[in-house]
């Protein structure tokens, strides 16, 4: 069971619980994306029950209805056990996906995953014609690259500012850097795109951009933030913005907790009052 504190940040250890929690977020014009904790396996069996249940998960998602996606992280499916491994797993998941009309998201994680990550969305989303979108962090130097390159494939991209630390060799390191190339990404994303662009921040000023591009060029876009991260902010944005909530859940909830509590000063603050008045 998740202790009070951390669910504020994870919906629960189940589907079941996850899917209540995609429930009550519908009910506030909010959509859900529905992440299944898990990372970094180096063995063929543990990726392959993850993919097994994101399958089934698309099942339960199918039958519920409602606005709800997955995402799905490339570790997470088997491309630390190889790049034929991820491909194989990633493509049960979508294909199954693709036929009960549920939108599947791949996410991006650090930059020695990118190329492998960036090909199989490309061949995922061009097969099946959109149905899937992938996330581009804009503190690596090669993304206005790739924001180009994947603009006529017909999926979706997240643009998110990047979570981790990545060597100064291929990244922005310096705060204000990364918030000008993110900016930058947004405006190329907006010219370039027909539709498709997630806006994955919590920025204000960067939400505020986005809505300003898109009244300059008329390019559909959403807005995605984090499970018990500015959450009025989202339920706010929904009255005029497509929001999507990323929704974490399973039982590998604490390192993942830890990590949303250490990157915000907020977020520290947050846990600690929880368990003063808990």
């Amino acid at each position: 069971m998740i202790p009070p504190i951390a669910s504020t940040f994870v919906a629960g250890e189940t589907p079941a619980e996850a899917l209540d929690h995609a429930r009550r977020l519908n009910d506030r014009d909010v959509g859900a994306i529905l992440n299944l904790l898990g990372e970094h396996y180096d063995a063929p069996g543990p990726a392959a029950a993850d993919r097994d249940a994101y399958r089934d998960l698309v099942e339960d998602i199918a039958g519920a209805g409602g606005d709800v996606c997955i995402s799905v992280k490339p570790s997470q499916v088997g491309l630390d056990v190889g790049e034929e491994t991820f491909r194989e797993n990633l493509s049960a998941v979508v294909d199954h996906a693709a036929e009960r009309d549920v939108f599947v998201w791949v996410d991006m994680e650090d930059h020695t995953t990118t190329d492998a990550t960036l090909a199989a969305y490309e061949d995922l989303a061009r097969e099946h014609d959109g149905g899937v979108g992938v996330c581009l962090q804009a503190n690596l130097e090669r993304t206005r690259e790739d924001v180009a390159r994947l603009a006529d494939v017909p999926g979706k991209v997240r643009l998110v500012k990047g979570a981790y630390d990545e060597p100064s060799e291929v990244a922005y390191t310096d705060k204000a850097r990364v918030n000008e190339a993110y900016r930058e990404l947004l405006e190329l994303a907006f010219e370039r795109y027909d539709g498709g662009v997630a806006v994955g921040s919590h920025d204000p000023e960067m939400i505020e951009y986005a809505t300003e591009l898109h009244d300059e060029h008329g390019t559909d876009f959403e807005i995605q933030m984090l499970m018990g991260v500015r959450e009025d902010a989202q339920y706010d944005l929904a009255a005029d913005h497509e929001v999507w909530q990323y929704v974490p859940y399973g039982d590998r909830w604490l390192s993942y907790f830890y990590r949303r509590v250490a990157e915000r000063k907020e977020n520290l603050l947050f846990a600690a009052r929880a368990v003063l008045t808990g």
